[in-house]
């Protein structure tokens, strides 16, 4: 089974190529990082998997189903979230659990699994001491961590993370690092992040994807260099 499936993909703003030839598969219990030159469109290629771009040419599939055989579930966290304003009334905590509700808890209290998750998502970002502080009163990368803190509390199938340590100290990014790992190796997700990172995340990663510049090209059009299987991280 494949949660991501690229095959032959190319995409063009209007007529200028900008990438071509991208295929590669995302399965259960895959960690892949996507790398690439600044302005190489990996974000281009995470909104044409995401659905919010339309390949010029080759096809995107996500699966329908998870490896349960229940429908797949996509946690993204982009690459900048949009801003909370400083009236916003909701807590760190308020706003990461309601992340649980997308597991079917909507009319539910939060039992002690649920508070868990919540619980281990916000340290992983290194912002369980700030669980009480109101979402207005953060800065831009405070914001951003609860927003990777909120897609993990909600436990999807499958990561799409872009570039989402950005802001992040050292120890915080090895702690989210380990708890990605944790999840695509005992808990099956599928994970596709792209970063900048790649030799601190290549000791966790499975798989590595590199989008270089295609020779000859007149534009800043992209191809794959290869997918890399990296050797599999001990648990």
């Amino acid at each position: 089974m494949h949660y991501i499936e690229v095959e032959k993909l190319a995409f063009h703003y209007q007529d200028e190529p900008v990438l071509e030839n991208i295929s590669f598969e995302v399965d259960p219990e895959d960690f892949v990082m996507l790398t690439g030159e600044n302005g190489a469109a990996k974000t281009t290629l995470l909104r044409n998997i995401l659905g919010l771009l339309k390949p010029s040419k080759g096809s995107v599939r996500l699966s329908p189903k998870n490896r349960l055989g229940e429908k797949l579930v996509v946690g993204y966290v982009s690459q900048q979230i949009a801003s909370f304003n400083t009236g916003f009334p909701s807590t760190v905590l308020e706003l990461v659990q309601s992340g649980r509700y997308q597991r079917g808890k909507w009319f539910k209290r939060l039992d002690k699994d649920d508070k868990e998750h919540v619980r281990r998502s916000l340290e992983s970002v290194g912002m369980w001491e700030m669980r009480n502080k109101k979402i207005g009163e953060l800065s831009g990368g405070q914001k951003q961590r609860i927003a990777i803190a909120r897609v993990c509390a909600a436990d999807p199938d499958l990561f799409i993370l872009d570039e989402p340590t950005t802001g992040m100290d050292v120890q915080s990014r090895e702690e989210f690092y380990k708890l990605l790992r944790h999840n695509s190796m005992e808990h099956g997700k599928g994970i596709l992040m792209v970063t900048h990172d790649h030799e601190e995340i290549r000791h966790y990663a499975s798989k590595h994807i590199e989008l270089v510049r295609k020779e000859d090209s007149p534009w800043r059009c992209f191809s794959m260099d290869s997918c890399k299987e990296l050797s599999k991280p001990h648990s």
